[in-house]
């Protein structure tokens, strides 16, 4: 699928939330978010999240490093600034280090850590976006991959159409065990240019906007393998032919 992104209406969002520092990686978080929520063969119903690691200032004039990260209930398509959260970066990483986390204790640690305690709490899938290295992660729920990781064989197909561009992950259900999941396989491979969860959907990762948006796994999988079965060429962003998804397993609102 052809990359939407403009190179002009980028600029027009630097105008409009903010032509400098973090006022613009926050800009342009908003624009590539909107970019995915628009395609309902990535998004649907607004579901997925998208978050960028920057700097804030907190109320003592602290520059922090923090996560801007979608809040519950916005949608992708029509996302404003102010559905996208700061919060404070390195209390969240720390959580790391723990064995397990609770959803309750997880979802209070994740709104004390509000640089705004007004605002919309952030995505439960918080976490997994901290624990990764990248600037900018894009989560989608793309029907092309839910084709692959739905099949009984899922793990197998992505491990063939992906090649090693993209980790697997088994099933987990979003929360702190799916973010260590996450983050132990982008640790087993620091190369890689995202993830697939199983039964779930995309995390796409890198060093700007536009390259996280944009970035694919363009390695078409054999045809024997994946062709023979109506499935076709994957790419992150959405799919070179017809696919069909299946129902995808309940899980959390994002």
């Amino acid at each position: 699928m052809r990359s939407r992104w403009s190179e002009n209406a980028a600029l027009e969002a630097e105008a409009a939330w903010g032509e400098d520092g973090a006022a613009r990686d926050l800009a342009h978080l908003v624009y590539a978010t909107r970019l995915l929520g628009a395609d309902p063969g990535l998004v649907l119903h607004g579901g997925g999240n998208s978050s960028v690691k920057t700097t804030a200032v907190d109320l003592t004039g602290e520059r922090i490093e923090a996560l801007h990260i979608k809040g519950s209930g916005w949608d992708m398509a029509r996302i404003e600034p102010a559905g996208l959260p700061a919060v404070r970066l390195a209390p969240l990483r720390r959580l790391r280090a723990l064995d397990a986390l609770g959803d309750r204790e997880m979802v209070s640690f994740q709104r004390g850590n509000l640089l705004d305690s007004n605002a919309p709490d952030p995505s439960i899938e918080t976490l997994l976006h901290a624990f990764l290295p990248h600037r900018y992660v894009f989560h989608t729920h793309a029907d092309a991959v839910l084709a692959l990781t739905d099949q009984p064989d899922g793990a197998a197909l992505c491990a063939e159409a992906f090649g090693r561009r993209a980790g697997v992950v088994p099933y987990v259900m979003p929360g702190f065990a799916l973010a260590k999941a996450c983050a132990a396989a982008h640790d087993a491979d620091p190369s890689v240019e995202g993830l697939i969860l199983l039964k779930h959907g995309v995390f796409s990762f890198g060093d700007s906007a536009r390259r996280a948006r944009s970035r694919n796994a363009a390695a078409p999988p054999p045809p024997s393998t994946i062709s023979g079965r109506g499935l076709v060429r994957i790419t992150w962003s959405g799919v070179a032919g017809p696919a069909k998804a299946t129902r995808r397993r309940p899980g959390r609102p994002r």
